[in-house]
């Protein structure tokens, strides 16, 4: 088979599949929420491509951006320009529109939107008009990490998103301190200017045994993702300058309790960690603790987690 034969039966299969996706149910009145690639056009679906091309209008965090992906794809729908600043202003237009039986798409820049992007709102006030809400899930950063981190297991595939990191230094750490205390693997935004620091301190709070993910320019051409210990992130990230550029995905692996499952303290370490745990938080107690008695920090930490009703 020549490769021309190869390229005419992709053709006819993404025509077959175009045309069962096209005789779909496609409920007017509805608002459809789309997801889009977040990088790699090739990551756009049959379902959100005849989503866009059947929909009235397409509401987009920005106009310019979304006009990219759609003269890419060939569609022409016309776009309303929906961002933080206007969100409120465009739901009503939108409501108004579904009150006519049309159906419109709502977009953002990259990946899912309503989620750490705008979009919320116009879902909130959609639902409450008593109108459908339709999801077209697709690319996501916050999974696509998750996905090449290894930081979930399938007994305990919980984690959390925590969304973009604050851009200012204390409340930063105040912020990351929080986080810092959940027991399981927690995503972060950052972007380039604001990455070392937001490194030095991930390394100065959660310590450099902690298990750190960084996911750059995901899905794109440049990709590069990098798992170790966050006493070794900041040398990583200084061995090529290209390393901080693009767009981050942070993943904090959850605290390790292995060694804790399967042995105790001693009646003393007890002693010290519950008059700790009286005053302090369980992180700030283990690592306490650990200077004190030479006990590893993720040990003390299982410990205390365990004695939590």
């Amino acid at each position: 088979m020549t490769d021309t034969d190869g390229l005419d039966e992709g053709a006819v299969t993404w025509k077959r599949h175009a045309q069962l996706v096209a005789q779909q149910n496609w409920p007017a009145a509805s608002l459809y929420v789309v997801a889009t690639p977040i990088g790699n056009l090739g990551d756009f679906s049959l379902r959100a491509w005849e989503a866009l091309r059947r929909c009235d209008a397409i509401a987009a965090e920005d106009t310019r951006t979304s006009r990219t992906l759609l003269d890419a794809w060939g569609i022409s729908t016309p776009l309303l320009a929906a961002h933080r600043h206007n969100e409120q202003q465009v739901a009503e237009t939108i409501v108004q529109r579904l009150s006519e039986g049309q159906r419109i798409a709502l977009v953002s820049d990259a990946g899912a939107p309503a989620v750490s992007d705008p979009g919320a709102r116009i879902v909130r006030q959609v639902q409450a008009a008593g109108y459908r809400v339709v999801p077209l899930p697709g690319p996501s950063a916050v999974i696509a990490a998750l996905m090449a981190s290894g930081a979930t297991r399938d007994d305990e595939p919980g984690f959390a998103f925590a969304g973009f990191l604050p851009s200012k230094a204390q409340a930063r750490r105040k912020w990351l301190a929080r986080w810092l205390d959940w027991p399981v693997p927690v995503v972060m935004f950052e972007t380039p200017h604001r990455l070392q620091a937001a490194l030095a301190d991930l390394q100065e709070l959660a310590g450099g045994q902690r298990v750190l993910t960084v996911a750059r320019e995901l899905s794109k051409r440049f990709e590069e993702i990098s798992t170790q210990p966050l006493e070794h992130v900041l040398d990583w990230l200084a061995q090529d300058a290209h390393r901080g550029q693009g767009e981050f995905v942070l993943v904090l692996h959850a605290p390790e309790q292995v060694a804790a499952t399967e042995e105790g303290l001693s009646a003393d370490q007890e002693r010290l960690m519950n008059v700790l745990l009286a005053e302090l938080s369980v992180r700030d107690a283990a690592r306490i603790a650990a200077a004190a008695t030479g006990v590893p920090r993720d040990r003390l930490y299982a410990w205390a987690l365990r004695q939590s009703p």
